[in-house]
This record gives C-alpha cells, sequence and structure tokens, in this order.
C-alpha cells in the first residue's frame, strides 16, 4: 500500500477509555471522516487487533485463562509491554511521516501525561497529538459489557467493584476532548472530529 505523507507534521490521534466505551467502533466511524477533512491517509492502530492473539496465548500459557486480561497477573507482566509495543510500531510510523490513529484504553499513559508529550513518546516534536476520551459511565459500560459477551471482559465482569476503582477521569488538557458515547449524537460527533483536528 503507498501512502500519502503529512505535508506539513504527523498527526496522532488518540481514540481512548475504558472498556465498553465504544472507542473502537468510534475510531472506525471517525477514520472516513478524518481522510475526508484533510486529504491525508492514516494508519490505524488498535490494541486489541495489534494484541488480542498474542496476548490471548501468552496468559493461556501463564494462567491457563487465554481471557485473562485484567487479573493482577496480567497487569504486572504484560499490560505495559502491550502499551510500549503499541507506542513503539506508532513512533516508527510518526517518524516516517506516516499519520496514526491509535485505539486502545490508554488511561494510565494519559494521566500520567506521557501522551501528551511528543518527547516523551520520542515522536516529532513538531506531531500534531490529540486525543478523544470517550466517556461513558460505568453502569451503561458494564451493560454494554454483559450484552457483547465478550469472554475477554468476564474478569472485569467478575469483579466489578476491583475493575471499577481502575475508571478514571482523564486530567484536564487541551489535547483532550471529551465525547459521551450514551446516546450517540452526529453532531457532536462532527463537532468531535473538527475539534481533533484543529489542535
Amino acid at each position: 500500500m503507498i501512502c500519502k505523507l503529512s505535508p506539513l507534521s504527523p498527526r496522532l490521534i488518540l481514540f481512548a477509555g475504558h472498556a465498553g466505551t465504544g472507542k473502537s467502533t468510534l475510531a472506525k466511524k471517525a477514520l472516513p471522516l478524518i481522510v475526508e477533512k484533510t486529504g491525508e491517509d492514516f494508519f490505524f492502530l488498535d490494541k486489541d487487533t495489534v494484541y488480542g492473539a498474542f496476548s490471548a496465548h501468552v496468559m493461556e500459557l501463564t494462567t491457563g485463562n487465554p481471557n485473562d486480561r485484567d487479573s493482577p497477573f496480567y497487569l504486572d507482566h504484560l499490560r505495559d509491554w502491550e502499551y510500549r509495543g503499541l507506542i513503539d510500531i506508532a513512533r516508527e510510523n510518526l517518524l516516517l511521516g506516516v499519520n496514526v490513529i491509535l485505539v486502545g484504553p490508554f488511561s494510565k499513559e494519559i494521566q500520567s501525561g506521557r501522551m501528551m508529550n511528543p518527547e516523551a513518546l520520542g515522536i516529532p516534536s513538531q506531531t500534531s497529538i490529540s486525543i478523544a476520551w470517550i466517556d461513558l459511565d460505568a453502569q451503561e459500560a458494564k451493560l454494554r459489557m454483559e450484552k457483547r459477551g465478550d469472554p475477554r471482559d468476564r474478569w472485569k465482569l467478575m469483579h466489578w467493584d476491583q475493575y471499577a476503582t481502575r475508571r478514571i477521569n482523564p486530567p484536564e488538557h487541551q489535547r483532550i476532548k471529551r465525547f459521551n458515547n450514551k446516546d450517540f449524537d452526529e453532531a457532536q460527533f462532527l463537532r468531535l472530529i473538527g475539534d481533533l483536528l484543529t489542535i
């Protein structure tokens, strides 16, 4: 595939938020609109696609449960390495001048401020970074997770009170644009895309 490189500076757009908020669905819906508005190509990188099968295999070998993605073992031994690899792939593309749309929770990385800092990420300093934080209240997210029946959600649902303590609010930052996805609003979604592209 031949990519058109960004004429000025590469863009890094994140669709982030907690499980069940609809970030992957919204990112895929946004992609053609972003391409149309910018006239540029984007590399689409979703954490579940990149590491889903790999992490399932590792967890099956170590804990006997391929869907164990939230237990203390996973969080201590695998979680940060997944994010490191994901950011490395994004960095490689951005250094080549290729725009990236990155999809994943990224709660820890956003809370620390790292995802808003090109220097901390090792990406070109002129990179335009914008983050769509997808909001959804905990009860609605839980209902959607129960409805979709993804076995990777099983630990979260079985240990909901423990998992819920990790549902943080992102810091206030000019790069972060929040979108409430409880009742999808097309006009607000288009406004979100405009905001992401004007940072």
